[in-house]
């Protein structure tokens, strides 16, 4: 896989007209932020940051900010009906609106992006506040989702102009969770190129792996996958796209529930796969399991691991190797009504893949489900 080794810093700062520092934070458009974030904080183990509302003198919306290590996400519900989030929440349920990359610079990131083809969302902004200044722009990508480019060099406060900070006498322990590893987007048939090409050309992004039909199929569903990673690794995209099966694919029941294209799951890293899943498991979180049968000849596949085996069988955690090492990964179940948006764990061991080799338990896994809801 020489081919997909990230090109030196020397590289990457003369080609990389987008440099990015990886991902700000997560935004999602919800029902009830108040509760979302007490489901968060309770599930995942995230903490209590930062609050907008009316009392921070934002009045048509509030937000509620919570973090765990390096991994921020956005609450955001409307206060009224008739406006663009109420309507995003009525389409789609709750889903992720923004994700928000890091930058030095916010208006050249626009600039490049915007110059490129990208579609603007939002012009460069400077929110200020007594703790210094935030720069905020944006561009559009799939579905109705966006990416927001973040510069906070000049700010000192606790999230950005506009928040205050929010401390609750209701702190759980945190899980293990420390940053995005990767978010996933299912796009509609046809469209994974002309993404791929988006963020090839608009954000200089590099198909650095694919997965055909071959790849991600069973005997009913099939799906197509391409991943798109920045200059310097610290951000991937991989983007899916339905495929022809004899049934309906776990991307056409998302799009169908969904009402379009947007983000399927986010994958967030971990140091110790098992400690974090038993914490999720025991506070909650449904994980999808993949036959007993599995862990009978996973070793033959994928060689010696450090990790003892008998954990990784019980919690249901996959494992896959490439030439650069081993992964460990789990899948959520829907974290909302809607069989849409759930969360990958995944612990890395030197390997820079996705998983392929478990491509087949887990759409198997995915397809009981479908099948349970009666969407296959």
């Amino acid at each position: 896989m020489s081919s997909n080794i990230a090109p030196s810093a020397n590289e990457t700062a003369l080609t990389d007209f987008l440099p990015l520092q990886g991902t700000d934070y997560i935004e999602f458009y919800v029902g009830n932020a108040k509760q979302a974030a007490h489901f968060y904080k309770t599930a995942f183990g995230f903490q209590s940051l930062a609050y907008a509302g009316p009392e921070t003198g934002v009045m048509d919306k509030v937000s509620y900010v919570i973090r765990q290590n390096k991994l921020t996400f956005v609450l955001t519900t409307p206060l009224k009906t008739n406006n663009s989030i109420a309507d995003h929440i009525y389409k789609h349920g709750d889903g992720v609106k923004v994700l928000a990359l890091m930058v030095e610079d916010a208006a050249d990131a626009w600039k490049q992006t915007t110059s490129r083809g990208g579609k603007s969302c939002l012009e460069p902004t400077v929110l200020k506040d007594e703790q210094g200044s935030v720069v905020l722009s944006g561009i559009h990508t799939y579905g109705e989702t966006v990416h927001y480019f973040v510069e906070r060099k000049n700010y000192k406060g606790v999230f950005m102009p506009g928040f205050r900070k929010w401390t609750s006498d209701y702190n759980p322990s945190e899980t293990g969770l420390l940053y995005v590893d990767h978010c996933v987007g299912n796009v509609g048939w046809n469209q994974m190129n002309p993404w791929v090409d988006f963020y090839e050309n608009v954000m200089g992004f590099r198909n650095i792996l694919s997965f055909d039909d071959k790849d991600i199929s069973t005997e009913y569903s099939a799906l197509m996958s391409k991943v798109m990673s920045n200059g310097n690794g610290y951000v991937k995209f991989p983007i899916n796209e339905p495929a022809e099966g004899k049934k309906k694919s776990q991307v056409e029941e998302f799009l169908d529930f969904y009402n379009g294209e947007g983000v399927q799951h986010v994958a967030i890293a971990t140091h110790n796969i098992v400690e974090t899943v038993t914490a999720l498991q025991s506070r909650g979180i449904d994980f999808l399991k993949v036959p007993a049968s599995y862990y009978d000849t996973v070793l033959d596949r994928v060689g010696t691991i450090e990790e003892d085996l008998a954990p990784l069988r019980e919690l249901g955690i996959l494992i896959d190797r490439d030439d650069e090492g081993y992964l460990l990964q789990i899948f959520s179940k829907p974290l909302e009504d809607r069989p849409t948006l759930f969360f990958e764990i995944i612990q890395r061991k030197g390997a820079k893949s996705f998983g392929k080799g478990n491509f087949k338990a887990l759409f198997e896994a995915l397809e009981r489900e479908q099948d349970l809801r009666g969407n296959l």
